[in-house]
């Protein structure tokens, strides 16, 4: 009989200098610069999509519906990591409620800028909107997997009896 266990791991960050309300050592990580990267992507392609002229106003409407979502949330959870409101906020689990957005956050994003590239009609503004989604999503995925490696490792159950 095979067993197939799942184990998930997540990094975090410690300092040894608990001083200060802002959290340096995080600031300095792959995680924080990942997430600033996110947000700098999101907002270049909000405003691609913003001041360019829609020809689709469904499609785009969505996309900015999403992207300011994405922008927002992921706002939120660095200024939580940089003050370290995770130590305030313990009713929470910010490692699973960040794993949750990421997945629900990328998998919106992924579909609104196919969309608004492919409703684009040839304009610039917009194509480029929606590559920078694309760049985003793609940095989301980066980030999921960084911080929870997933491994599976198959163990085998040996009866000896």
């Amino acid at each position: 009989m095979n067993v197939h266990v799942v184990r998930t791991s997540t990094t975090t960050v410690t300092t040894s200098q608990d001083s200060g309300v802002i959290d340096r050592g995080y600031l300095r990580t792959v995680q924080a610069m990942l997430k600033v990267a996110q947000m700098v992507c999101l907002l270049i392609g909000f405003l691609c999509v913003q001041c360019s002229h829609w020809t689709d106003y469904t499609a785009y409407s969505y996309f900015v519906v999403v992207s300011l979502y994405d922008l927002v949330v992921i706002f939120i959870f660095f200024v939580v990591y940089v003050f370290r409101g995770y130590r305030v906020m313990t009713c929470l689990s910010w490692p699973l409620a960040e794993f949750i957005h990421y997945i629900i956050g990328t998998l919106l994003l992924f579909i609104a800028s196919i969309v608004a590239i492919t409703k684009s009609y040839n304009l610039s503004a917009l194509i480029a909107g929606g590559v920078f989604g694309l760049i985003t999503s793609v940095l989301c995925c980066v980030s999921m997997w960084s911080s929870y490696k997933v491994s599976f490792v198959t163990q085998s159950t040996s009866s000896t009896g």
